[in-house]
């Protein structure tokens, strides 16, 4: 605790001063253009790897970067979504997955998850992810098998994203692109998934 309240001391001396008129216009309204639904990991900071700010995101985390499928059943997840299309009206919306996901390592052994009965439940929005996997990639080592797993996850909850009702609406009146991406933690790269070939490629070309 010690440290994040002298983490705080830094941000009201050092931080807050000088953005003090952006946190005055922020205290009124938030206009982000992104919506950014990503993993609960701690490892995965989206602020830091795409150099964004206060404003910038309007950010949904969960464990292993799940869309639950569109039913009646009411969710955080779809909730956030819907309020960022219909009532921020973000331009973008990135599904975004990253490397050594625990979440799907789970969803390789289920006998991880014997002790936690919710994970489990929540984790039954990631089987799809089977379904989807990609192409073993050399580049990604031992990690291989999981890699394809953690792609094919972002595909799954990807396509879960387009059939939001919300998010369905807003891509027919043009005015929302979605995309799908993997985090690599050990390079810092993004790839990002092109639903023309099927593949996902460097975001930096």
């Amino acid at each position: 605790m010690d440290r994040l309240i002298e983490g705080h001391k830094h941000f009201l001396k050092e931080v807050f001063p000088a953005r003090r008129a952006q946190f005055h216009l922020l205290a009124e309204m938030q206009a982000p253009e992104w919506l950014f639904i990503t993993c609960s990991d701690s490892r995965v900071l989206p602020d830091l790897i795409l150099g964004t700010g206060p404003g910038d995101l309007f950010i949904a985390r969960n464990a292993g970067n799940v869309v639950p499928i569109a039913s009646g059943n009411v969710d955080g997840v779809t909730a956030t979504i819907e309020y960022a299309v219909e009532v921020l009206r973000v331009k973008q919306a990135i599904l975004c997955g990253h490397s050594d996901c625990g979440a799907m390592k789970a969803a390789l052994d289920h006998k991880s998850l014997e002790t936690l009965p919710k994970a489990k439940r929540w984790l039954s929005h990631v089987e799809a992810a089977h379904s989807h996997r990609q192409p073993l990639n050399p580049a990604d080592g031992d990690s291989a098998e999981l890699a394809s797993l953690i792609r094919g996850n972002v595909i799954a909850q990807l396509l879960n994203l387009r059939a939001q009702p919300s998010v369905a609406g807003a891509m027919a009146e043009g005015r929302l692109s979605v995309h799908g991406w993997y985090y690599d933690i050990l390079s810092g790269r993004i790839e990002q998934y092109d639903e023309n070939i099927r593949r996902f490629l460097p975001l930096l070309g």
